[in-house]
């Protein structure tokens, strides 16, 4: 029997709690959550942005190198959709990428460049501390549905909540901390792509896939994993 959307749905919250283990891993879980709302939300691609002690942002999960680029531009010219949501906390939707305002043009060309035409960024949010934003890219134009942006915004709050372990802020050095942990982790996770896709001359996405995979097969974090490749201590 063909499981119905609402089934599909509660499954999907179910897989994100179940990442929520003790010493879980932010990168992973961060990772499910792009490839769930790329699969259930009709987004052509997903992506985090999520900030380390210092409030600067950096990407920590991606569907794609597309929306690894799209999010390094807007960084690179601090501005754009996901830069907006994340400085008000507030869902920032762009229906149709071509009339952004001009401060955004380097936003515009990169997302145009690579297919894109809609922008729905989400807020990472709780209570009054924002910590990163979710970002779903759509190669059609048009609004995100609204249940799909409910949907989007319950996701955004499992993972934030997740990630915050419901700290007070006055608490939140560990936090911080960790944080810090899951971009350092992304670093080396964007190194060891690159050493696996060039050993084995495939893709940066298919580096990935390949990396990912060992580390589920083995029981082992990714970070774990990608510190050993680009120690050239493990070969895959």
């Amino acid at each position: 029997m063909t499981a119905t959307r609402e089934q599909e749905l509660l499954r999907a919250f179910a897989v994100l709690a179940d990442t929520l283990v003790e010493d879980y891993d932010v990168v992973e879980l961060l990772q499910t959550l792009v490839e769930t709302c790329s699969s259930l939300l009709g987004a052509s691609a997903s992506g985090v942005l999520l900030a380390d002690d210092n409030g600067d942002l950096d990407v920590v999960a991606s569907t794609s190198e597309a929306t690894r680029l799209v999010g390094v531009m807007q960084l690179g010219a601090a501005a754009g959709p996901c830069i907006e949501s994340f400085r008000t906390g507030r869902v920032v939707s762009v229906p149709d990428i071509r009339d952004v305002p001009e401060s955004w043009s380097a936003f515009r060309d990169k997302a145009l460049e690579l297919e894109f035409r809609a922008v729905h960024a989400i807020p990472m949010r709780l209570r009054e501390t924002t910590i990163g934003t979710l970002n779903l890219l759509r190669t059609e134009p048009g609004e995100l549905p609204e249940d799909d942006l409910v949907a989007a915004k319950a996701f955004a709050d499992v993972a934030t909540i997740g990630i915050l372990h419901e700290r007070a802020l006055a608490e939140s050095s560990q936090v911080r901390a960790q944080l810090q942990t899951a971009l350092d982790s992304r670093v080396l996770i964007e190194q060891a792509k690159g050493v696996v896709a060039y050993r084995r001359r495939i893709s940066v996405e298919e580096a990935f896939t390949v990396i990912r995979q060992y580390a589920r097969s083995h029981q082992a974090r990714l970070s774990s994993v990608a510190q050993a490749i680009v120690e050239l201590k493990l070969e895959l």
